[in-house]
């Protein structure tokens, strides 16, 4: 009997240690790839001491759904830091109140085009937004791009609109156009055939392996591809001559009881170590702020004259709401 109860003792005492553990670790809510991010945070573990315990979500809705979550939560939030793999929908948790204001030292080496003015939330670490191509079947440029859109596209992907990166390339489209001019674009598209697709990745896939001739996908995927010696090559999507640059961003939760702990973690990520390390990952993510650019892979030094070319995403609030109200009740019903 005493045996028993002296390990029931220390069961109980583990799981103090435990939960109290689990209290002091960081909350990091995270929709960048975890084959990436888990490493980074292990880093940053490893270097301040500071436990973090992330959360990720499903590839095809992860950045919307992790959005959602820190909403539904909001009165009471478990998260501490929000790393989404884009920036728009960080933004709209600004609007609701949802983000605490910091400007630390990766906050100034980004541009303004990539960051909330107040500080809510910091862009970092892009993707560029591309048309890809097979090269075994079709001649990849603007020209022939612009002609390809005016006939069947049966042969062309995209990926769904209502979540992920698409989203964020109809968002600026909308305000670039109007909503009622971006909803006739996209009926044509489906009324010529278009391919919709789940996600990015399939859409890489259909023109990699000859299904289709051309797709819009972002150059994380494109890379992909190319790592894997398939017949593709890409040119940045453009709108109104501007491309769209899709940055990681990185926000503290309000109300957060690990503030000095979350900003350190805010302060890593915004890093050049971080975004250098980013670019020289298989998903070569484009540096925003100051690095040595020598030791940026040379196919992502090519994209860096588009981060002073890019279609500012810092005021798209009010146009990514009107965008997803549309697509939910195309997609949703």
């Amino acid at each position: 009997m005493l045996a028993f109860v002296e390990i029931a003792a220390i069961v109980m005492i583990g799981l103090v240690f435990y939960y109290q553990n689990r209290e002091e670790a960081l909350v990091v809510y995270c929709a960048h790839d975890a084959v990436f991010s888990e490493k980074i945070l292990k880093q940053f573990e490893q270097q301040t001491g500071i436990k973090v315990e992330p959360r990720f979500d499903t590839e095809a809705t992860k950045s919307l759904g992790l959005t959602n979550l820190i909403i539904r939560e909001k009165d009471h939030p478990r998260c501490d830091v929000f790393w989404n793999n884009q920036a728009l929908g960080t933004a709209a948790l600004k609007e609701q109140d949802l983000l605490a204001p910091y400007q630390g030292p990766g906050y100034q080496r980004i541009p303004a085009a990539f960051k909330d003015p107040e500080g809510h939330w910091t862009g970092f670490a892009a993707r560029l937004r591309v048309y890809i191509a097979n090269t075994d079947s079709y001649e990849l440029s603007y020209e022939n791009v612009a002609s390809t859109f005016t006939g069947p596209l049966n042969q062309v992907a995209i990926a769904k609109p209502l979540y992920g990166t698409t989203l964020s390339h109809f968002t600026v489209l909308c305000d670039a156009w109007g909503l009622a001019r971006l909803q006739e674009w996209y009926r044509a598209l489906q009324e010529q055939g278009i391919q919709v697709t789940s996600g990015n990745s399939s859409v890489k896939n259909l023109v990699a392996t000859g299904a289709c001739i051309l797709g819009l996908t972002d150059t994380d995927d494109y890379f992909v591809a190319v790592d894997a010696g398939q017949p593709v090559a890409a040119i940045p999507v453009l709108v109104e001559e501007k491309a769209l640059l899709i940055p990681n961003s990185v926000a503290i939760i309000k109300g957060t009881k690990r503030r000095k702990q979350a900003e350190a973690l805010v302060d890593y990520l915004l890093s050049a170590e971080v975004e250098l390390e980013l670019s020289q990952s298989q998903s070569r993510q484009i540096p925003l702020g100051k690095v040595n650019w020598d030791q940026v892979p040379e196919e992502v030094q090519k994209f860096r004259p588009y981060i002073k070319q890019a279609y500012p995403l810092s005021d798209l609030v009010n146009q990514r709401k009107r965008t997803l109200d549309w697509l939910k009740s195309e997609y949703l019903k």
